[in-house]
């Protein structure tokens, strides 16, 4: 689902670039209302659990790829903004370090990923879970149910996305300028990875850890279910220091099982290099020319592909890309949360001068 520069147009990628720029402004302002300072390490643990589980590519039947992306998971626990924060920054680590997506394109896939998903995916959620308790078992249901929803809505996005360019973004002959895909296809091709493989995958993980979290840890549901009932005695006081340490050695336990995401053949639909096309079945003699400009626009990645560039040691590349992708989401977070922070000391100090 990560567009990578050139599929789309720059007028595409502008106009989805600048609607996200009050989008991520009334994220990080409304974050800091419902994610408090002594939760902040939740951000970063959720930002890297969204970095890492994108990484495990899961293989879909047509020789495609697909994968979970967290972020309704993510506005379960901590609301639908700091899903967005998380998620975005996540994005822009792929993209910059990674070459995960494309820096163009990042407004597109935020949108798609950060601001789409986690939004219908957390409305979903809130529907099924209307008059009911924090431990019922119709939230675990709802969250998963909620995050099908919500990563298929962003497929659909992304689709749309793809499918327009030819339509909209041509030669006078009528040969697309940046992706070759039509709605037709790339609609059918985006649903067959995401209604079936991908979005059981997201469901599983969603309702499951909100299901051990209603065992383990309801305090940490309630940072974001203020005012629902609760049937459960409460938990003692600092019990949210175990679950904090268990989402730390889930968070390890997924960086040594990263390499998982090699084993699926192939690629991600509409994410192949341009000279991987298959020209002749879009009916084209060559690149697109808007997509071989644009394509490979920012070169300074860190580890390729989440690899070296020689090719070689495939897993190691990868493992180390996992723990410095969650390390550098991490640390974005906690600068955010830092930046926050000073924002808020001199407001008062400029109102009372």
């Amino acid at each position: 689902m990560h567009i990578p520069d050139g599929y789309l147009s720059p007028a595409t990628c502008a106009v989805a670039g600048a609607a996200m720029v009050p989008v991520i402004g009334a994220a990080c302002a409304k974050t800091k209302e419902v994610v408090k300072d002594r939760h902040a390490p939740l951000l970063a643990l959720g930002a890297a659990y969204s970095f890492l589980v994108m990484m495990l590519n899961i293989p879909i039947p047509g020789g495609t790829t697909a994968h979970a992306v967290g972020a309704v998971l993510i506005a379960v626990l901590l609301g639908p903004w700091a899903a967005t924060v998380c998620v975005s920054v996540a994005l822009v680590i792929q993209a910059l370090f990674f070459g995960d997506g494309g820096v163009l394109a990042l407004g597109a896939n935020t949108f798609n990923m950060a601001f789409v998903m986690p939004f219908v995916g957390y409305g979903v959620y809130r529907l099924l879970t209307r008059n009911t308790s924090l431990i019922s078992k119709r939230r675990a249901l709802a969250a998963g149910i909620g995050s099908y929803v919500g990563l298929n809505a962003a497929a659909l996005c992304a689709a749309i996305e793809f499918g327009l360019q030819p339509t909209l973004f041509h030669s006078t002959n009528g040969t697309p300028l940046y992706a070759p895909f039509h709605l037709s296809q790339t609609i059918p091709a985006m649903a067959l990875a995401h209604l079936t493989i991908a979005g059981a995958a997201e469901l599983l993980l969603s309702a499951g850890v909100v299901a051990y979290l209603q065992r383990a840890n309801l305090p940490l549901l309630r940072i974001n279910h203020s005012g629902i009932v609760d049937t459960d005695a409460e938990l003692a006081p600092g019990s949210g220091r175990p679950a904090l340490r268990w989402a730390l050695i889930g968070i390890a336990t997924m960086i040594v099982l990263s390499p998982l995401g090699l084993l699926a053949p192939g690629g991600a639909y509409g994410e192949d290099a341009p000279v991987d096309l298959n020209l002749h079945r879009y009916g084209l003699s060559a690149i697109p020319s808007g997509l071989q400009h644009y394509n490979g626009f920012w070169k300074h990645t860190l580890l390729a592909d989440y690899g070296f560039s020689s090719g070689s040691h495939a897993n190691l590349g990868y493992v180390l890309s996992a723990i410095l992708g969650a390390l550098a989401v991490g640390a974005a977070i906690f600068l955010f949360i830092g930046g926050a922070r000073l924002v808020g000391r001199r407001r008062p100090s400029a109102q009372t001068g």
